[in-house]
C-alpha cells in the first residue's frame, strides 16, 4: 500500500512538472518587432520578412531579396501569489516568482524570382520560449521551482502570386527542436497510519530534447489598394521528448527501499507533447494614404493538450502508467493595430489585444498561473530603400486569477514587458 500510494503521488507531481514545460511554452505571438508594435495585428499587412511567422503569403509581394535579423526580449512575469498551498496548509503565504529575461532571436530571409511570380523564404524563430523560477524554499517547491523550455523553429516556405487577382498563396514546413529542463522537490501524502503528513522525499531534475514536424499555409488578397484580407494556418506539431531524469533523496523516507526508492537514481524518461494548431483571420483597411488599421482574430487549438503521461526506465519505472489530466481548451485572441506614416521615412504604431487563457481552474498551478490577458503596444519604424529599423514595446497584464484546487487556494497576479527590435536589409 505504501509503495502504491507513493508511486501515485510522485507520478502525479512529476507529470505536473513536465506539463509545466509544455504549458510554459504556450505560443509566443511576438515574432517581429514591427508586428509587436501593433499588438501582433499583422496577418493582413504582412509586408516585411517576418510575414513568414504571421502570414507567409505576404512574402510574395516583397521585392528582391530581403534579410531581417531581430530579437524579442521577454521580461518574464514576476508572478505574485497570496493564499494557501498544499505545503503551507492553512497558513496564508505570499510568494513571488523570480524575474527572468528571455531572449528569442529571429532571422527571416526572402527572395522573389525575376522570371516567375514566385517567392522563397526561410524563417528561424521560437514560438514557445519561456522560463519560470520560484525560490527553492517557496510554498510551490513541490510543483516546480525551476522550469525552462528553449525551442527553435525552422520554416522553409514557398509563395506564389496571382497578379491578375492581386492574390498570393503560400505553403511551408515547420521543423521544431526543443530543449526542456526542470527542477522540483518531491513530496508525498502519507496515510493516517504513518502520521498523515505531506512528507518530503527528495529532489527531482529532468532534461529532455525532442524534434517535431508540421506545416503552415497562408493566403493574402488585396482586392483594392485600401483593403486587404489575410488568412494563415499553422498545424499541430508532435514532439517526441527523450532525456534523463535524476533523483536525490533528501530524507530517510525518500531513500526507503520498501517504497521502491534509492538514495540516488539516474535513468531515462520520455513523453509525447502535441503543440497546438493555430488559425488566423485578418483584415486591414487604409482610410487615408498614411493610416492603416488592422484587426486579427486567432484561434489556438489547445484542446490538443488533454493529458500528459511520462514513461520512465529502470529506477523510476513504478511511476509509469500515471497519466495527468490537463483538459485545456481551444481559445481565441483578438488584436487591433494601427500604423501611421508620420513622414516618408518614419512610421508610428500602436495596438491592443485580448487573449483568452486555455487553462481550467481544476488544473491550474504555479508552473503556469495563466489567465485572460490585456496587451498594449507601441512601436516605430525608420525605413528607406536600403532597409529599415523597427522597434516595438508591449505591456502584458494578466487579470487576477483566483482558484481553489488541490494544488492551492488563492490569487495569482502577473505582468510582463516585451521589447522587440529588428533590422531589415534589402538587396
Amino acid at each position: 500500500m505504501k509503495k502504491r500510494l507513493l508511486c501515485t503521488a510522485v507520478a502525479a507531481m512529476v507529470a505536473g512538472t513536465a506539463g509545466t514545460s509544455f504549458a510554459a511554452g504556450f505560443k509566443v505571438a511576438e515574432q517581429g518587432a514591427k508586428a509587436t508594435g501593433m499588438a501582433n495585428a499583422f496577418a493582413a499587412q504582412a509586408d516585411d520578412p517576418s510575414a513568414l511567422a504571421y502570414n507567409p503569403a505576404g512574402i510574395a509581394f516583397l521585392k528582391g531579396a530581403q534579410i531581417q535579423v531581430g530579437g524579442i526580449n521577454i521580461l518574464v512575469p514576476q508572478t505574485e501569489f497570496s493564499g494557501t498551498t498544499k505545503l503551507s496548509g492553512t497558513t496564508t503565504v505570499n510568494e513571488k516568482a523570480n524575474r527572468d529575461i528571455f531572449i528569442a532571436p529571429t532571422v527571416y530571409a526572402t527572395t522573389s524570382l525575376e522570371s516567375l511570380p514566385l517567392s522563397l523564404g526561410l524563417g528561424i524563430n521560437s514560438f514557445h520560449p519561456l522560463a519560470k523560477r520560484w525560490d527553492a524554499s517557496s510554498a510551490f517547491r513541490d510543483s516546480a521551482y525551476e522550469i525552462s523550455i528553449k525551442p527553435i523553429n525552422f520554416q522553409p516556405t514557398v509563395a506564389y502570386r496571382f497578379d491578375d487577382l492581386n492574390l498570393s498563396m503560400a505553403a511551408g514546413a515547420d521543423i521544431t527542436y526543443a530543449q526542456v529542463s526542470m527542477q522540483k522537490m518531491v513530496y508525498t501524502q502519507l496515510p493516517p497510519a504513518m502520521g498523515g503528513s505531506y512528507a518530503e522525499l527528495g529532489t527531482l531534475g529532468a532534461d529532455a530534447t525532442g524534434t517535431g514536424y508540421g506545416f503552415n499555409l497562408g493566403l493574402l488578397w488585396k482586392p483594392v489598394t485600401s483593403l486587404s484580407f489575410g488568412a494563415a494556418y499553422r498545424s499541430q506539431i508532435k514532439l517526441d521528448l527523450d532525456g534523463d531524469a535524476n533523483y536525490l533523496a533528501t530524507t530517510a523516507l525518500g531513500a526507503s527501499p520498501t517504497l521502491g526508492l534509492a538514495k540516488t537514481v539516474k535513468t531515462s524518461a520520455s513523453t509525447e507533447i502535441t503543440l497546438p494548431d493555430a488559425l488566423t483571420l485578418a483584415v486591414a483597411y487604409k482610410p487615408t494614404e498614411k493610416l492603416t488599421l488592422e484587426f486579427d482574430a486567432e484561434r489556438t487549438g489547445w484542446s490538443s493538450y488533454d493529458k500528459l503521461e511520462l514513461k520512465f526506465n529502470s529506477g523510476l519505472a513504478a511511476f509509469n502508467n500515471k497519466p495527468d489530466a490537463k483538459n485545456w481548451k481551444d481559445v481565441w485572441a483578438y488584436r487591433f493595430g494601427t500604423n501611421y506614416a508620420a513622414s516618408k521615412n518614419l512610421d508610428l504604431r500602436a495596438g491592443y489585444s485580448f487573449d483568452r487563457n486555455p487553462v481550467p481552474d481544476s488544473t491550474l498551478g504555479a508552473e503556469l498561473p495563466d489567465s485572460d490577458r490585456h496587451s498594449f503596444s507601441l512601436g516605430t519604424g525608420i525605413h528607406n530603400d536600403l532597409g529599415s529599423l523597427d522597434l516595438g514595446y508591449m505591456w502584458v497584464h494578466w487579470l487576477d486569477r483566483t482558484v481553489s484546487n488541490e494544488k492551492q487556494s488563492g490569487t495569482f497576479k502577473s505582468d510582463a514587458h516585451i521589447l522587440g527590435a529588428s533590422v531589415t536589409l534589402k538587396f
